[in-house]
């Protein structure tokens, strides 16, 4: 009997310390999970700290310790948050910032949500290193920023996906005051009424460091790439600015659209402000569109007198609607292209009568530019005794300006090409083609002879 009792007391014994382990571990769950949406409870254990409120009181908790603060603003917790750990999750939620958030020489520093909106007042989100070497990889994921910026200082390889900037003086911008900042990527953002969206800033050099070490800035912002952005201007803003001696350089810009020119509002707006260097920069899938009927100083890309040097037109770089200038480039600095695609094109010019031009015809390849052609032009038909048809070819660039005449005349029916030496004239120092012009006319009141101009060349 004795032994009996032994045994069913050692089972029970065995069995309340098995409920008592697990009603510990389930506790110690929920005390991890607790103050997070249950759509992120199996998510948010890889933050360091998690942000949520209810109604006016904000909650800060520790996912490592399971302790919870309630701080007196969403900057104090943030700014608690990233100075304690490396990442903090935001609830989804509308927190309003009195003051800046500092991510100050930070690896791997993270602020995430999936739509959680900051009414930023005019503050920033700064992500700032004495050097690149000490802020390095800053994600920044799922927000809505009001009236805020995200200012990035001396740091390598920040991204900063799924966001939108609404209302803001400026969304992104980037600053080297000690050596660089690069290898950037800005995803699937929304830029919507900001007087700037993205801008990439003139070094700032000069000072000393804490340690009072001379500051080196470089103007480089290069590898790196903006990818997947829309871009909503209205008037007197601008879409992405490159300020002189700023290098976005050999970097890529992906399948953008620009939006400008909706609601009746149509005057100085551009989407790309070019004052530093774009060399080596891509184009691929870029949209400007422009929806105004009459455009007052708007520009798909105005080119600054201290611009260093331009991108490379990809193919797939679109100018839609009307423009002041597609590429405003007062300064003629030289455009490049680096498309290669072959494509042919034929046309029948009117000839005008009694010595004045019939209607220009304009041979494009939209939304293409063109990077090379050879056109043959041909007159059949009859010709009356002693006429002569007159034909000019002439070059509309992409920034709007127009080449000298090629001219070719005709007393009999045939054909001919531009020589080397026309197509020298009509190349001059650019080379991104936006269209061909070819006119004809006739020195006699009527005439019976047809020109046409058949065209190959590359996109």
């Amino acid at each position: 009997m004795k032994d009996s009792l032994k045994k069913l007391f050692s089972k029970r014994a065995l069995t309340l310390v098995f409920v008592a382990l697990l009603v510990l571990s389930i506790l110690n769950t929920y005390l991890i999970l607790d103050g997070t949406h249950s759509s992120m409870r199996t998510a948010v254990v890889s933050y360091d700290f998690v942000l949520s409120q209810e109604g006016s009181t904000l909650n800060l908790k520790n996912m490592n310790t399971g302790y919870v603060v309630q701080p007196r603003s969403t900057q104090e917790a943030l700014n608690r948050a990233l100075s304690e750990g490396n990442s903090v999750y935001i609830n989804q939620g509308s927190y309003t910032l009195s003051g800046d958030v500092n991510i100050v020489n930070k690896l791997n520093a993270r602020i995430i949500s999936e739509g959680a909106t900051l009414e930023c007042g005019g503050h920033r989100i700064i992500i700032y290193g004495t050097n690149y070497t000490a802020s390095q990889y800053a994600l920044i994921s799922g927000l809505t920023l009001i009236g805020g910026t995200v200012h990035v200082e001396n740091s390598f390889a920040t991204t900063i996906t799924n966001t939108k900037f609404i209302n803001t003086t400026t969304g992104i911008e980037f600053l080297n005051t000690n050596t660089w900042s690069e290898y950037n990527k800005i995803e699937g953002c929304q830029f919507i009424n900001n007087t700037e969206s993205i801008v990439f800033r003139t070094p700032i050099t000069g000072g000393t460091q804490s340690d009072n070490t001379p500051e080196s800035a470089s103007g480089s912002y290069g590898s790196s790439i903006i990818e997947r952005c829309y871009f909503n201007l209205q008037d007197n803003e601008a879409g992405i600015k490159v300020e002189p001696k700023a290098e976005f350089t050999e970097s890529l810009m992906q399948n953008i659209r620009f939006w400008m020119g909706e609601n009746g509002q149509h005057s100085n707006q551009t989407a790309l402000k070019l004052e530093g260097s774009m060399a080596q920069t891509m184009f691929i899938g870029v949209v400007f569109e422009s929806f105004a009927d009459n455009p007052l100083d708007m520009f798909a890309i105005d080119v600054g007198k201290y611009c260093d040097s331009l991108p490379n037109f990809s193919g797939g770089v679109s100018y839609l609607g009307s423009w002041t200038e597609r590429i405003h480039n007062p300064f003629g600095i030289g455009l490049r292209s680096s498309t290669e695609t072959a494509v042919k094109q034929e046309a029948v010019i009117p000839v005008g009568t009694s010595g004045e031009y019939g209607e220009t015809q304009s041979l494009k390849w939209f939304p293409l530019t063109v990077s090379s052609f050879k056109p043959k032009i041909d007159v059949t038909e009859t010709l009356q005794p002693n006429e002569i048809i007159t034909v000019r070819v002439r070059i509309e660039y992409v920034d709007n300006s127009v080449s000298t005449s090629a001219i070719r005349t005709f007393s009999t029916i045939g054909s001919t090409s531009l020589s080397d030496n026309d197509m020298m004239h009509l190349f001059s120092s650019q080379s991104v083609i936006w269209a061909i012009l070819v006119d004809a006319k006739t020195n006699t009141a009527t005439t019976n002879a047809k020109v046409t101009i058949s065209n190959s060349g590359t996109t």
